[in-house]
């Protein structure tokens, strides 16, 4: 199997130079996956409706509720 490569896409000069197909052919979308140790895991919870309707009123549940437990838990980075 070989590697192509291309030239860089920004030159000395600090301009971006025109994207080929070649380019196209060698992107590849997202982002490499996370190792299994940082993944996130699914978990179904029970919470009372107005613990519910709060976090959603404040926007980005997952996020809010996972802070709010690392805090308690002592976990915060």
């Amino acid at each position: 199997m070989s590697t192509k490569t291309s030239e860089p896409l920004i030159g000395a000069d600090g301009e971006v130079r025109e994207i080929t197909m070649d380019d196209l052919k060698l992107f590849r979308p997202g982002r490499p996956p996370l190792p299994l140790s940082k993944r996130k895991q699914r978990l179904n919870l029970m919470l009372d409706p107005d613990v519910i309707d709060r976090l959603r009123a404040k926007g980005d549940m997952s996020a809010r509720v996972n802070a709010l437990l690392r805090r308690e838990l002592g976990l915060e980075e």
